[in-house]
């Protein structure tokens, strides 16, 4: 594959963007865990950021992309490598904001070689994307969803890396959602455990439109993931799922931000997490109602089990809400394996270990079976299980 120079092929926006961003980056410096956004995280480290490479590794597949029953799209270290796929950045019109407001987001717009543009084209048969880290080096993978009117798409982001090296990657996901359209959107974390993800995902949802979100936090030493859902769009409404499991001194960082401005918008958030070893898990969620959100419906909920003693878990969900025609609300619970469970499981013959094993599956299936794609709840399930397997087999809960 010949060399690529990152943004060689920018329309004439973008490469004004990606201008003004080498020049603003300098003067950002690293976020601070004293910000309310950055809170609880780890940031001693350097994201060494201009180390992004200029051309791509070499992809791997496995069963997860194998058995896949539409398009795959590859993206590798940041590059689009898939035959076909446009990058926002070469077309004419600006799709989508890629503007940046803090350190990590400027240098997705400075360094990120092509954010892969799935359009009408691509999403008359669900969709793929494979992103791979093969490296040390700093890489900016980017995915945007367009969603035509009337329309419907199902999309799976699946990111991991492909070697056991420590790596920094700062992945963005994209979506336009237009009038009465419809999007089935899965995100997948799945890096090895030396990684740090630095993840962002934007959706803004048009008129009447619907989406239907689910994520799976599996892989990282840090894994983050920065949810903005824009219920623009009056009648707008989604459906938010999420299951995450944390192991060894994973980071799992989640915050989702519900901003409604439409009238007549729902939305149902649902996270489910697992912590083992010294793990942390951390969820904040904003549920947020513009004045002009009249008869919003939006709910949060966030359930986390805490399996070893080292393990901790910080659940803060909030509202803020401006006007008062609304129905709202938000909950969590942190706590380990109920005790009368394992007892009752127990009582009808089975071990302490298979009880366990079965609340833990029980616990999680709640979510892993509204992941709509059957194939990645499939997939999702064996991993979670199997990983508590493991855990209880080594003694680390």
């Amino acid at each position: 594959m010949p060399p690529t120079l990152t943004g060689s092929n920018d329309a004439a926006w973008m490469a004004k963007k990606r201008t003004a961003a080498l020049e603003l980056l300098p003067t950002l410096a690293m976020p601070s865990e004293r910000e309310e956004n950055w809170r609880y995280l780890d940031l001693s480290f350097d994201p060494d950021l201009d180390s992004a490479p200029s051309t791509p590794g070499v992809a791997s597949s496995d069963a997860i992309v194998a058995g896949w029953h539409g398009t795959v799209v590859t993206i590798v270290d940041g590059f689009i490598v898939t035959d076909g796929v446009q990058s926002i950045g070469e077309r004419n019109e600006e799709t989508v904001s890629v503007d940046g407001d803090d350190l990590f987001s400027t240098a997705f717009v400075a360094y990120a070689p092509g954010t892969a543009y799935l359009g009408k084209e691509l999403l008359t048969q669900p969709v793929f994307v494979d992103i791979q880290s093969t490296s040390t080096a700093t890489t900016f993978p980017g995915v945007h969803v367009d969603v035509a009117p009337g329309s419907d798409a199902t999309v799976v982001v699946r990111m991991s890396s492909n070697s056991d090296q420590p790596a920094v990657t700062v992945p963005r996901v994209t979506a336009n959602v237009g009038d009465n359209a419809r999007l089935t959107l899965s995100i997948i974390q799945d890096w090895n455990y030396a990684t740090r993800a630095i993840g962002r995902c934007t959706i803004r949802l048009g008129r009447d439109s619907g989406l239907a979100f689910s994520e799976i936090g599996l892989g990282g030493k840090v894994g983050r993931l920065h949810l903005d859902v824009d219920y623009i769009g009056d009648g707008s409404h989604a459906k938010i799922y999420g299951a995450y499991f944390g192991e060894g001194n994973q980071t799992l960082d989640y915050r989702y931000f519900m901003n409604h401005i439409g009238t007549n918008t729902r939305a149902d958030m649902f996270l489910k997490g697992a912590v083992a070893d010294t793990a942390l898990s951390v969820f904040t969620g904003m549920i947020r109602i513009e004045e002009t959100g009249q008869r919003t419906e939006s709910f949060e909920t966030n359930r986390n089990l805490i399996l070893s003693e080292g393990a901790a878990a910080q659940s803060v969900p909030n509202l803020e809400i401006l006007n008062n025609d609304v129905k709202c609300g938000h909950g969590s619970s942190i706590g380990p394996l109920d005790e009368d469970q394992r007892y009752y499981l127990m009582s009808r013959g089975l071990t302490p270990e298979h009880a366990d094993r079965l609340q833990v599956h029980g616990f999680f299936e709640e979510v892993v079976e509204q992941i709509p794609d059957e194939h990645v709840a499939a997939w999702a399930r064996e991993r979670i299980n199997n990983k508590y397997i493991v855990a209880q087999q080594e003694g680390r809960v």
